[in-house]
């Protein structure tokens, strides 16, 4: 091999080199401050919600699974601490067969049995679902509103209980979703402001700015909806 061809792989590899650590770099940047609340091989800290149904809920070749026994909700609480306020949660998930789950914010029992927990919930599901569901905001409320937040829109709720709603610039698009593979998502939770985002780029935000019944701390749960349907849940980042 001449020196011209020996320089040129060498360049080369330092090139490659210096790509992979600036990438390093930046990801880590991005993680600081994040602590890792599921270690891949036990459901340590995390408790299901009912308990009659915690079968659904499982660790496989180092992620969660969750997989719908009845047509009824099912969670997977974060036990840690069940009194988080602001926070910021990163995750991947994975829908394997079509079916509605999401992420409970800020969640409290529901005194009124109406559903498991009140909370703000962020919407996911199958491709094709909807954008009503997959990268929506719902609202799991006994006696305020529940206002829609689809994809693509920011919400402002008002003092007085109003909603307001508007088109987000350059929001994720259905396209910009994987199907039957995995996707990042982002949870921002700062003071009455809620952002949802996948694959980074924001995919829906409100602000619930409400005089009476907003919350402003609770727990953080994921959600099984459909009899049949299985998602997977890793890389569980959250920082508060």
């Amino acid at each position: 091999m001449d020196a011209l061809i020996r320089d040129r792989l060498a360049s080369a590899l330092v090139c490659a080199l210096c790509v992979l650590l600036t990438s390093y770099t930046a990801k880590a940047q991005d993680d600081a401050g994040f602590v890792r609340i599921f270690d891949g091989k036990v459901l340590k800290d995390w408790r299901p919600v009912p308990q009659n149904l915690s079968s659904s809920w499982s660790v496989k070749d180092g992620v969660i699974r969750g997989e719908g026994l009845e047509d009824r909700l099912a969670y997977l609480v974060y036990a840690g601490d069940e009194a988080i306020g602001d926070f910021e949660l990163k995750f991947q998930y994975r829908m394997l067969t079509n079916g509605n789950t999401g992420v409970e914010v800020r969640g409290h029992v529901d005194k009124t049995g109406k559903r498991p927990f009140e909370g703000y919930h962020a919407d996911l599901g199958h491709v094709g679902i909807g954008p009503q569901i997959l990268g929506a905001w719902d609202f799991h409320f006994a006696t305020r509103k529940e206002f829609p937040s689809e994809r693509g829109t920011r919400l402002t709720i008002d003092e007085s209980g109003a909603g307001h709603h508007e088109t987000i610039a350059d929001h994720i698009t259905l396209a910009e979703i994987k199907k039957r593979d995995w996707n990042r998502c982002h949870i921002v939770a700062n003071g009455n402001d809620l952002q949802f985002s996948i694959n980074g780029k924001l995919a829906s935000a409100f602000t619930d700015g409400i005089r009476e019944g907003r919350l402003g701390e609770g727990l953080i749960a994921f959600q099984l909806r459909d009899k049949g349907m299985v998602v997977e849940f890793k890389d569980i980042l959250l920082k508060h």
